[in-house]
């Protein structure tokens, strides 16, 4: 339970004085919808006003608070400006400026003769002073000297989001200290309502920004160190494989030096009592289906039952048909259950599960439903690591006598991000690829030579090939994206008529997998998507990706995109489509792209390049991100957060010690709460 102290931060937004619902749309569009979401929108500059009785030429190019008076309206024809002269106490004429065409609404604003206090960047226009579009106050309302710029949609503006966050402050409980005295003292921190008032009233305040940033930080390294504790003080079981079905794989290859060292670190984890708890990381291809597959005979020879957990319908019925070839022609049952699976088919399944007579079993969420029983789940191996959160990994401990985890990804994650987000987690990559797997050739093409790219197009499918062609990031709408891929899939069809599919993350599952299953089957030959494919089907004859407006998308994205070819033999090709304008970062990603494969030098660059505000976002990690810790800030915070935290646990009494008290209350003030769930005795 949330502590009540914190309730008044969790009221909605509609409680603070003055937001009805006109104003709880654009707050909406902000995710702000309740008084902690206000709280924590923390302004990105400020605005330093200088205050006049006089306008003076030395001023142009400054932002001066100032009382003038409305002289004479000026109108355009059309949608041409509208100018408002007006003179100061002294009789100096400005001209204010607005743009959009409404003079009606400005004549409003600024009645003619009444004196308003009005602020903005005074410019030279010709011979003449202006302020475009100034700030007004009210006549009794005197403009503050440094004012916050916050982060906005339309309908809302900065001074209105300070009042809000005024409220917001005010209602903000004084927090028991949960930061160690010695650290505190030491990084020169204020109190945290104190650090809240004055980022707000003064967002240059460095002091205040990072204490915030570590109480975020903390409370993340906090959760993810009790998640961690709970798992090691969990009585799991032992799993010793003897290695009787390992010998009898029949592999056409053996395993690299990073994967013959994987599986060593796993089999040494299901040895231990404690469940393991480990992320896989793997760029694409380098092998990690082979390191579970190992993973789940060392359980099945210890006469455990194994669990794979893959995000989709059609990636769990390929892990499936791959399990079952790898492991072709040795004594064990492997399985499929997905949401698809109705009737006596599930029945039978479940029941064979139930008494043991099923080994492995693969599929969705539907795995780990309620009605699904195992009789000695040992193993849980779950694919594509960042469509699950650390609450979705707790519930899976749920099934079974605390089975050992194995989390894999084909992100490569960069280090500082990987004990942000699986902190918890001891970790095991992948970073040498199998024998004779070709670089995938990437190219840069402008948009301008687009008849060129359809027509290299046309070249591959008459040799037999296959292709992607992926559609941009249009906004942050799945709608608008839709557009845009349904009218590239439209103008290829005219060319190539039926052989184009169509995915977009509108589909309702049933229809993206039979759009899927067509292009894996080799029914279409080209599959226009957007970015739902980045995770997905294994089409070894796919050997052509086409990305549109590649500048729009990231480093990690890219390299997630490009690794849906070069999966069979031979050479595959990756285009990246650019606009004509380009900015730096994008110019470096593309030149990146194109001179490396290496996902772990990549991602590395891509945190760099782009912070890790998105990285960590909602979309990408199952968890909720960053909104205090810049990605600057998470290098320095991180460790020295992650150190405090195993202190507070082994040191200070956990969270029924004074100070485990007060982190008990950040856990739920920075929704990590989830870490609570655990020690809800302790």
């Amino acid at each position: 339970m949330r502590p009540d102290i914190l309730n008044p931060l969790f009221a909605e937004v509609t409680s603070l004085k003055g937001v009805g619902p006109a104003l709880a749309r654009p707050l909406d569009r902000l995710d702000l919808r309740r008084v902690v979401d206000v709280a924590f929108h923390l302004p990105t500059g400020f605005i330093d006003r200088i205050p006049r009785t006089e306008l003076m030429q030395a001023d142009v190019g400054k932002v001066i608070a100032i009382t003038l008076t409305p002289r004479d309206y000026r109108t355009s024809a059309g949608r041409g400006p509208t100018r408002v002269q007006a003179s100061d106490a002294h009789g100096n004429h400005v001209s204010l400026t607005y743009f959009g065409g409404n003079s009606g609404w400005v004549k409003k604003l600024l009645p003619l003769g009444e004196p308003r206090r009005v602020s903005g960047r005074l410019d030279q226009y010709g011979p003449d002073l202006q302020i475009v579009h100034p700030d007004l106050s009210e006549p009794d309302e005197e403009f503050r000297g440094r004012e916050a710029i916050y982060p906005l949609s339309e309908g809302l503006t900065s001074r209105r989001l300070a009042a809000l966050a005024a409220q917001a402050v005010a209602r903000a409980p004084d927090l028991p200290e949960w930061i160690e005295p010695g650290l505190k003292a030491k990084r020169e921190w204020p109190d945290w309502h104190d650090a809240l008032a004055r980022i707000h009233a003064d967002p240059a305040d460095a002091k205040a920004r990072e204490r915030l940033a570590y109480d975020e930080v903390f409370a993340n390294q906090l959760a993810m160190t009790l998640v961690r504790a709970d798992t090691r003080k969990r009585k799991g079981r032992a799993l010793h494989g003897t290695g009787r079905l390992r010998d009898l794989l029949n592999l056409p290859y053996s395993l690299t030096g990073a994967q013959a060292r994987t599986v060593a670190e796993i089999e040494g984890d299901l040895a231990q009592d404690a469940p393991m708890l480990r992320l896989l990381q793997g760029d694409v291809g380098s092998g990690k289906t082979l390191v579970a597959a190992m993973a789940l005979l060392v359980a099945v020879e210890a006469g455990a039952q194994g669990a794979m957990l893959a995000p989709t319908e059609i990636l769990a019925r390929q892990h499936h048909d791959t399990l079952r070839r790898q492991l072709a022609g040795l004594p064990v049952e492997v399985a499929v259950l997905t949401g698809r699976d109705k009737g006596r088919a599930r029945e039978a399944t479940l029941m064979a599960l139930a008494d043991g007579s099923i080994d492995i079993l693969v599929g969705t969420h539907a795995i780990f439903q309620e009605a699904v029983g195992y009789k000695d789940l040992g193993l849980v191996v779950v694919d594509e690591q960042h469509r699950f959160g650390v609450a979705q990994r707790m519930l899976l401990q749920e099934k079974g006598r605390s089975p050992h985890l194995l989390a894999m990804t084909a992100t490569p994650i960069p280090r500082t991000l990987t004990l942000a987000q699986y902190g918890e987690m001891d970790v095991s990559r992948l970073d040498e690829m199998p024998p004779g797997r070709q670089p995938i050739e990437t190219r840069v093409v402008s948009e301008d030579r687009l008849d060129e790219v359809v027509n290299a197009l046309g070249r591959h499918l008459e040799t037999g090939g296959q292709a992607y062609w992926v559609c941009p990031l249009v906004e942050e709408s799945e709608k608008s994206d839709m557009a845009a891929a349904e009218a590239r899939a439209e103008a290829l069809r005219q060319r190539f008529g039926e052989q184009v599919g169509l995915v977009h993350g509108r589909m309702k599952p049933p229809e993206k997998d039979a759009q899927m299953e067509a292009f894996a089957g080799g029914r279409t030959r080209v599959l226009v998507a957007t970015t739902v494919i980045e995770v997905g089907v294994d089409v070894p004859n796919a050997t052509l990706i086409v990305i549109e407006h590649a500048d729009r998308f990231g480093l990690a994205q890219l390299h997630q995109l490009r690794g849906r070819v070069g999966r069979g033999g031979g050479q595959s090709r990756c285009l990246l489509l650019r606009g004509a304008a380009l900015s730096e970062t994008a110019r470096a990603r593309l030149a990146l792209m194109r001179e490396s494969n290496d996902g772990f030098r990549l991602a590395e660059e891509d945190l760099r390049l782009r912070g890790a505000g998105e990285m960590l976002g909602t979309r990408q990690s199952g968890e909720a991100g960053f909104r205090l810790a810049t990605p600057e800030m998470l290098a320095d915070l991180l460790q020295c957060a992650h150190d405090d935290a195993r202190l507070l646990i082994d040191r200070d009494g956990g969270l029924s010690g004074t100070r485990g008290q007060a982190a008990r209350a950040a856990l739920y003030l920075f929704e990590r709460d989830a870490g609570v769930a655990l020690l809800r005795s302790g």
